[in-house]
């Protein structure tokens, strides 16, 4: 009896020290409220007896909530605008309100969340492997080859966006136009041609490209955010397999531009600078994941959102009407369009573009009266703020003009979907949309179809979970 009690109250003691051990952090993050670790707390036996130390955090607590934008949601209802998770077994604070991101001081504020966020799941580095000023140099290097690649190409932008709107001219009114497929095809050509070149006119390319970049963007949408594909030996090779194909297409493809000395697309930019082969092959895979996700997303919601609404197709008509006549959309045009981007902001606002960025706490900071500790992940919930009611008057409602409002455009402004923060991902796909729309809105009316129930799937970018469908009748 005294073997067993001695044995009992050793095997205790081994658990609740393994319990801490694999869980040093049952206490929440410097007191910031929020949730423990969930994740098999007290049926660890194996583990302990196997010397395991598996940890999900409150992974299954994402899986259950169906994304982390949705887990996001429920913990700042619960804990209010500053939070505090586990994912795996790394602390991450939560900012839940446009009040405390203005608080969020970070000497690393001049890299983008998103891209941060976006080559951390990749496993890319952001910078030149050399500290703070190398990265902002290399993300000036990006950012630049972007700008000079939309300078260059605009004609090619308005040539595919002609070919897809003269097509839609073509149909029977009553003929259902789908959107996401049609969409996601043209952000394909698109930035295929302007970021990597004229081989991709061939459509063979573009498929082949689509297949790798379909396979890759689900994996680190989903995936790598909720945990499953650690947990599915299938899903990750096929992940592994997508990705090592396109980082070997994307190497191969910029030493043939390299020999060629062409400099008129996206890599031929990068060539130009001093960044490595797989520097260059990273931005690369960089702007054409997050460049077709982006774009194509954004042209949905936003003809989406103007097919519920004629009046606002009316005065984005006028505005087209009265700022570029019957002449085609140019650069120089674009910043005269006020109404069209505000119809753009309220599309990125509405739907959540971006609903979720991530930065890396580099030295302790401070929100309220919380204390973050240097290396914390820290998340900007932008899905949670961007319809916040004390933020936005009747947030759900698609309304462009509210952002005629100053401190309406200022609050965009902070979460970095306007001014000098916007991702150049999301610049690119502004320029995109408004060809677009210039085109479209000119020559047809948008009508939405009856009874069309549109669910949202919030992962890095927001998706329609379904095809969604509209019709079109032509401007008399």
């Amino acid at each position: 009896m005294l073997d067993f009690a001695i044995f009992a109250v050793t095997f205790v003691i081994i658990l609740v020290g393994a319990v801490l051990y694999l869980y040093p952090s049952s206490r929440r993050v410097s007191g910031i409220p929020g949730l423990n670790p969930t994740d098999e707390k007290f049926s660890c036996y194996l583990r302990v007896m196997s010397f395991c130390s598996l940890r999900d955090g409150n992974l299954q607590d994402i899986v259950n909530r169906g994304s982390l934008h949705e887990f996001l949601v429920s913990l700042h209802q619960e804990f209010g605008p500053v939070a505090s998770f586990w994912f795996g077994g790394r602390p991450v604070v939560s900012l839940g309100s446009v009040q405390q991101l203005r608080q969020h001081i970070n000497p690393n504020h001049t890299t983008d969340s998103f891209e941060t966020m976006l080559k951390s799941l990749l496993g890319y580095q952001s910078g030149m492997g050399g500290g703070a000023t190398e990265g902002i140099l290399r993300k000036k290097v990006y950012e630049n080859a972007i700008n000079s690649t939309l300078k260059n190409n605009l004609p090619l932008v308005l040539k595919l966006v002609e070919e897809l709107v003269g097509k839609w001219n073509s149909f029977p009114e009553d003929q259902h136009i789908p959107l996401c497929a049609h969409l996601l095809g043209l952000a394909m050509k698109t930035v295929t041609q302007m970021a990597l070149g004229e081989s991709f006119r061939d459509n063979a390319e573009v498929i082949s490209f689509r297949k790798n970049h379909d396979a890759i963007w689900s994996e680190i949408g989903k995936g790598y955010l909720d945990g499953s594909l650690e947990k599915s030996t299938s899903r990750k090779g096929h992940y592994e397999k997508a990705l090592s194909e396109m980082e070997s297409g994307l190497l191969s493809l910029a030493r043939e531009r390299k020999a060629q000395r062409k400099q008129t697309v996206f890599v031929d930019a990068l060539l130009q600078s001093s960044l490595t082969e797989r520097q260059i092959m990273e931005d690369c895979m960089v702007f054409t994941l997050a460049g077709c996700a982006i774009t194509a997303n954004l042209c949905i919601w936003a003809l989406r959102f103007l097919s519920t609404s004629e009046e606002v197709q009316d005065k984005l008509y006028q505005e087209l009407e009265e700022v570029l006549g019957s002449d085609p959309i140019s650069l120089d045009k674009i910043p005269q369009l006020r109404y069209c981007q505000q119809v753009l902001n309220e599309t990125v606002r509405t739907a959540k573009l971006t609903p979720v960025a991530a930065r890396l706490q580099e030295v302790e900071g401070k929100v309220d009266q919380h204390v973050i500790p240097k290396e914390t992940l820290v998340i900007y919930a932008l899905g949670v703020v961007l319809q916040d009611s004390e933020t936005w008057s009747t947030p759900y409602r698609f309304d462009p003009d509210r952002f005629e409002e100053e401190s309406v455009r200022k609050s965009f402004c902070l979460l970095g979907f306007s001014g000098n923060q916007t991702c150049p991902e999301l610049r690119f796909a502004y320029t995109v949309a408004t060809v677009l729309l210039s085109t479209l809105v000119r020559q047809l009316k948008l009508h939405q179809l009856k009874g069309q129930v549109m669910e949202v799937r919030s992962e890095l970018v927001s998706t329609p979970k379904d095809e969604t469908w509209i019709t079109v009748s032509r401007r008399s």
